[in-house]
């Protein structure tokens, strides 16, 4: 039986304080969970001494990264119609949100992180897309996590390769879940670009590179111009 959203807030209300924020992009406006007190939340942490890997400890799924809506936006361009998407390490699921209006045949939202998902099917369940976004739990360091996961037409992932331990495992998947003439899309901000990455993915893919720049505000609410690199991966034929 599928949880409800009362019953999933109830869940995060025993750990979080939230409520729902509008998001505007295209002209429409989508209904985000928000962490409202991330400042007492991060000094508990703290205080429990429960930060010992900040990349991993910290509640980063939480926040809204460009990142996450360029690469929303970068989806209208794949053809989606009657499309399969996967996104990996999808946080509070703001590209597969995006991507819910492009016509795709089915979304699959994932991440490892069980509050992230959490959030992430509050937010599918309050923007009324349950029928066109699932939400599922993928390790990619675990193959077994992924048993019976099938093919994607594409699969999509921003500011996931900043784990450089993820490389190896993210191709793999790849390889297994990446229909034949599919397309897998990251997008990473450019100061943490991972040329290293895309070395290794060129064995087994065809990887293009490319730039695209938008203007964003900072944690100050100042307006800046950020640069994202986005890595395209085909599959090689034969």
């Amino acid at each position: 039986m599928r949880e409800t959203l009362p019953e999933l807030l109830k869940t995060i209300r025993e750990t979080f304080q939230v409520d729902f924020e509008p998001l505007k992009i295209d002209g429409r406006t989508l209904s985000v969970l928000s962490i409202v007190n991330m400042k007492e939340h991060l000094d508990g942490l703290i205080h429990k001494n429960a930060i010992r890997n900040p990349l991993r400890d910290l509640p980063l799924w939480a926040k809204i990264w460009p990142g996450a809506m360029v690469l929303g936006r970068l989806l209208r361009k794949y053809e989606p119609e009657g499309k399969s998407l996967l996104e990996l390490g999808a946080g509070c699921g703001i590209t597969s949100l995006i991507a819910s209006d492009y016509g795709f045949s089915s979304i699959t939202l994932s991440d490892v992180n069980d509050y992230s998902l959490l959030f992430a099917k509050a937010n599918v369940l309050k923007n009324n897309l349950e029928d066109r976004i699932s939400v599922t739990k993928i390790d990619l360091t675990e193959p077994s996590s992924s048993a019976g996961i099938p093919s994607f037409d594409i699969i999509a992932a921003s500011e996931l390769l900043y784990l450089p331990e993820l490389h190896r495992p993210l191709l793999t998947f790849l390889f297994k879940h990446l229909s034949p003439n599919g397309t897998a899309l990251f997008c990473t901000d450019h100061a943490r670009e991972q040329p290293h990455f895309a070395k290794r993915a060129a064995k087994t893919f065809l990887c293009q590179e490319g730039h695209i720049g938008i203007k964003a505000r900072n944690e100050d609410g100042e307006e800046e111009r950020r640069l994202f690199t986005i890595y395209i991966l085909r599959r090689k034929e034969g």
